[in-house]
């Protein structure tokens, strides 16, 4: 697992690709056509199509079952394809799934650490593993946690080590950074901030893709989503695309949506910073 990961150089090379990146907006970045697998007598993925523009956030959506993990994990070359193509910064997932681990950034759970290193000691193994000079302390101010350099991943609270598995995941400087759930079990000062992470890494150029079931998080979040249902898109398009098209089928709430929610009340009367142990 450990070789799944990405992080970053020293600032002026982080810098420099992040300027490289931005220089070509609009590049597909991932190219997916006529993705299949099946398990026995289930077709998870039944001809799931798309393209990823570069320094683009996509939001892959859908119901448990939905076949959205393994589109993502056969994308990242962590799966066999049955038929149909996958191409990550121009390379063939098929044909070269070590090349394609090397260019990308998985977000890992807290129990894919070891537990005896510490934060710097973790992310320069990382570093190590991809052949590269890393600087903790960049990684680690990137995320707001410089004062846990010295601890280990099993004292961090939810949202310290949500924050980590990013910067881990940065460690190559990826060209795309899968985020599964990146904010399920965070409270609400702990997900709005991993909000504004995503922001600023989408602002450094690399591209994000990412799964949740927070509907608002997508809308929030994303440029582009993609909707699965029974293996297949079944919607993809802008987030206020799709509302478009919705309210423009004959759509209408039962109720009025409220100018603000309970979560927003939360905020207002505790604030928006972090607290954490």
């Amino acid at each position: 697992m450990l070789g799944y990961h990405a992080g970053a150089m020293v600032h002026d090379t982080r810098d420099a690709a992040a300027s490289h990146r931005a220089g070509r907006p609009g590049t597909p970045v991932i190219a997916v056509h006529d993705l299949r697998k099946r398990y026995g007598s289930l077709q998870a993925v039944d001809g799931v199509s798309f393209e990823v523009t570069e320094g683009e956030v996509f939001g892959i959506l859908g119901p448990n079952g939905a076949g959205k993990t393994t589109t993502l994990e056969m994308i990242e070359g962590m799966r066999t394809i049955d038929s149909g193509s996958a191409v990550v910064d121009g390379i063939d997932v098929s044909r070269d799934p070590r090349g394609v681990k090397a260019r990308i950034g998985i977000q890992l759970q807290a129990s894919s650490f070891f537990d005896e290193l510490n934060l710097v000691e973790l992310l320069e193994l990382f570093g190590h593993l991809y052949g590269r000079r890393v600087d903790p302390a960049v990684l680690l101010a990137d995320v707001e946690l410089s004062d846990k350099a010295q601890s280990q991943v099993g004292t961090l609270s939810g949202g310290q080590k949500q924050r980590f598995s990013i910067a881990a995941a940065l460690v190559n400087e990826p060209r795309v950074l899968f985020l599964d759930e990146p904010t399920t079990g965070l409270d609400p000062q702990a997900r709005r901030h991993l909000w504004g992470l995503v922001g600023q890494i989408k602002s450094r150029g690399h591209t994000v893709v990412l799964t949740t079931h927070y509907l608002e998080e997508a809308e929030e979040l994303c440029d582009r989503v993609a909707i699965m249902d029974g293996g297949r898109i079944v919607a993809l398009d802008r987030p206020q695309g799709l509302i478009d098209a919705l309210i423009g089928r004959g759509f209408r709430k039962e109720r009025v949506e409220r100018l603000a929610n309970l979560e927003d009340v939360f905020i207002d009367l505790t604030g928006h910073q972090l607290r954490e142990d």
